[in-house]
């Protein structure tokens, strides 16, 4: 399971303690699909969908305001990167999480990973030399 690690740091102190929680969001997911126990898991894929979507609303906009404020001159395709997470995340189907729950799980957990992993290291990470400059 992927953790946050110091080499996702941006040296911007809000985006990235923004971008821990998206790791531990992560870590619940991963962490339910490792549950034996614990027979439906439909609300629990459903409430981690739903914060997930919530808090990366809530932190691509802030990203996207830090952004403008020093005049990233890659701001636009930047957002594309994000409407794009957000449509993935709500155009999940949510009857197909109910027939096959750690599929799913599995599924959604490694774009998850995939994302932010590839988004902060390739995409953010040149927010990061742009303030710097």
């Amino acid at each position: 399971m992927i953790k946050w690690d110091e080499k996702y740091a941006l040296g911007i102190e809000m985006i990235d303690e923004q971008h821990k929680k998206l790791f531990e969001i992560a870590e619940r997911a991963y962490n339910l699909l490792k549950n034996e126990f614990k027979i439906d898991k439909y609300d629990d894929i459903v409430d981690i969908l739903k914060e997930l979507k919530d808090y990366t609303v809530f932190h691509f906009n802030f990203e996207e305001q830090y952004m403008i404020s020093i005049g990233y001159k890659k701001y636009l395709s930047h957002k594309v990167y994000h409407e794009d997470f957000v449509n993935t995340i709500n155009n999940i189907d949510l009857n197909s999480i109910d027939t096959n729950q750690d599929e799913s799980i599995m599924e959604i957990l490694n774009f998850i990973v995939n994302w932010i992993s590839e988004h902060i290291l390739e995409h953010d990470k040149l927010i990061a030399l742009y303030k710097k400059d």
